[in-house]
């Protein structure tokens, strides 16, 4: 079985067999269960308990109504809930006062659940603006992804901080290359030949437009070599383009070559770079957002990672998108967005319940046995030996 569900069975089962164990899980909500009729049964369960169930004042024997009284109610909600299932639920539990582990447990199935679902949310966002030549969507989605991080986190009793994954993480969350669409290619060559033919235009694009906003590597290869000659204050034009190319070894390697060199330069239509410009930094931020998208939902679905760990990559994955998103808004004119430090949260679980939620199961400490009695005088015993004689 799913070691997930029979960590959802067992804190059932715990609280079914023990209903004082509820006094420990304040910090488990209904919605962290990944079963629906788990959830309407832990929902139920501590509604009995807000209500003043008897069998929580009730002295020997646990009543059969804290189980029965805790399906009906869970029935209102879900449908296929019994008595049997219940009782199942119990003996699926090992040991009551393991709870808060098992509740732990479920906790971190939430949250890798939760994580992947709003990365699934972000490339849907990413995609649909890059139809629909916008951005906003991916933002706000981002945003959105970076308040639940921090949430989860202080849930879980740790710090939001990016943190680069190692890297065999890296390795297992590589993911696939962008698909170049003919659209953003003809706007990358459109700019490269503004650039090439238009005197003083990388001063309108330089600050904020990098190589790497290009989705052809060639392109991004040009761009880098116009701007290695606007750094020198020497003369653009398609000839000391081409002789760039070929000091940076463009043309040795295949990236470049100067037939292809010469239909981007001769290729250029009405327009100005910022405008060329911008279309290429959206389509760069849009396809960011949906890499990092792709890269924070393959850490959700590595079953090895920690919470802990998990948040703290995804955050990581987040931060070519800021970067992206600090030049889009230098291009269009508005101040970038300042990064919001996290701070505590009023309605956040207290200390005690975050280390309840992250508590584990600890051996009973043995007995010491009884020191043995030494036949040798004690300022003989603790003398140590001499390493001169025998």
């Amino acid at each position: 079985m799913n070691p997930l569900m029979s960590a959802e069975q067992a804190v059932l089962g715990a609280v079914l067999l023990a209903p004082d164990q509820l006094s420990h899980l304040d910090w488990l909500a209904p919605d962290h269960f990944h079963r629906p009729i788990h959830r309407a049964l832990f929902g139920a369960l501590r509604k009995l308990r807000s209500d003043g169930h008897p069998a929580l004042s009730a002295h020997g024997p646990l009543p059969l109504s804290w189980v029965t009284d805790a399906v009906d109610e869970a029935s209102l909600n879900v449908r296929g809930l019994t008595v049997a299932y219940a009782h199942s639920l119990i003996q699926a539990c090992p040991h009551t006062e393991h709870a808060p582990v098992y509740g732990r447990m479920v906790l971190e199935g939430a949250i890798h659940r939760t994580v992947a679902q709003h990365a699934i949310r972000l490339h849907q966002a990413a995609r649909a603006d890059a139809v629909q030549g916008k951005v906003e969507g991916a933002l706000r989605t981002a945003d959105v992804l970076t308040g639940v991080l921090t949430d989860l986190a202080r849930r879980w009793g740790t710090e939001p901080r990016p943190v680069a994954p190692t890297a065999a993480a890296t390795a297992t969350t590589a993911v696939p290359p962008p698909v170049q669409s003919d659209l953003v290619i003809e706007d990358e060559r459109f700019l490269l030949a503004v650039l090439t033919e238009q005197p003083g235009a990388m001063d309108e694009v330089v600050a904020w437009l990098r190589p790497g906003d290009f989705t052809d590597p060639a392109h991004g290869q040009l761009y880098r070599c116009l701007g290695a000659l606007h750094h020198r204050g020497e003369p653009i034009d398609r000839i000391t383009l081409l002789w760039e190319a070929q000091r940076r070894g463009l043309l040795a390697d295949g990236t470049l070559s100067s037939e292809r060199l010469t239909a981007v330069c001769e290729g250029m239509v009405p327009g100005t770079a910022d405008w060329f410009g911008r279309r290429v930094m959206r389509s760069s931020l849009t396809r960011t957002a949906a890499t990092s998208a792709r890269a924070i939902r393959a850490l959700a679905e590595d079953e090895v990672l920690g919470p802990g760990r998990l948040i703290n990559h995804a955050l990581h994955a987040l931060g070519p998108l800021d970067e992206v998103r600090a030049r889009w808004a230098t291009a269009n004119g508005s101040s970038p967005p300042k990064p919001t430090a996290p701070t505590p949260s009023a309605g956040g679980p207290p200390p005690a319940r975050v280390q309840a939620a992250r508590a584990r199961s600890t051996p009973r400490p043995a007995a010491s046995p009884p020191a043995a009695v030494s036949p040798v005088p004690a300022s003989t015993a603790t003398r140590p030996p001499s390493r001169g004689h025998p």
